[in-house]
């Protein structure tokens, strides 16, 4: 296994979780099991993605792909242009 990604929260490691499994690979999430020592520890560097090694270059690719996503034209509020509502 490989760590490939960083996640700033809990939240964004269950959503890329979810979409790399959807693309068929499968994923551990190192650091879960110590979220509930922050404060002790320090929160940088808790959580990491791992995959296959031979997974490990899609994954990243897919990863990057969703870092770059763009909201659609029409999907934002107009008050709050670049942001996307969900």
């Amino acid at each position: 296994m490989r760590r490939i990604y960083d996640p700033e929260s809990l939240l964004e490691a269950e959503m890329l979780i979810g979409m790399l499994a959807s693309e068929g690979i499968p994923v551990h999430l190192v650091g879960r099991d110590l979220m509930g020592a922050m404060g002790d520890l320090p929160m940088h560097g808790l959580l990491g993605l791992a995959v296959a090694d031979e997974q490990a270059d899609s994954a990243r690719q897919l990863i990057a792909a969703y870092n770059s996503a763009q909201p659609l034209a029409g999907d934002e509020p107009e008050n709050i242009p670049g942001t996307l509502i969900c």
